[in-house]
């Protein structure tokens, strides 16, 4: 079955099955390969997307439910220009490994979209579904702080 996917936004189509999870129709199907797998059942968040602004676990979505505008971490930043999120990650030498960084940096940029000055008990909340065995949260929530004051100052 084919399927028009509004992602990054440029309206893309993809011929998978309904049930395969957008995970899988992102990397294999649609080669963006900056949304990661980590374990498949909505507990680490390395496959975090944005759904109409909301993150969401890639991996838990069907393709026939994947509806709205997607955004993943290769629609973030402008061409050629790393978001301010981005840019507060390399900043602050958040990755140590890197694997988990793409679903961190999108849950994220859905906290700063709904809350653009957080506090450390927010971004705690928000952050607390998005594991990282390299255990870099205090740079996580720092870089945090430092983007939402970029993009304050725009």
């Amino acid at each position: 079955m084919s399927y028009s996917l509004s992602i990054n936004g440029v309206t893309r189509q993809i011929d998978l099955q309904g049930d395969v999870p957008l995970l899988w129709a992102l990397r294999d199907g649609l080669s963006l390969t900056g949304t990661k797998f980590g374990c498949g059942v909505a507990a680490c968040g390395a496959c975090t997307v944005l759904i109409d602004g909301e993150a969401v676990r890639s991996c838990q979505v069907s393709l026939a439910d994947a509806a709205g505008e997607i955004i993943t971490i290769e629609g973030l930043g402008q061409p050629g220009a790393l978001a301010p999120l981005q840019q507060a990650w390399v900043q602050h030498q958040v990755a140590q490994c890197g694997y988990c960084q793409s679903g961190q940096i999108m849950q994220a940029a859905a906290l700063l979209a709904a809350n653009p000055d957080p506090t450390d008990q927010n971004i705690d909340d928000a952050m607390q579904g998005n594991l990282c065995r390299c255990g870099t949260y205090p740079r996580i929530r720092a870089a945090i702080h430092d983007a939402a004051k970029m993009m304050k100052a725009g």
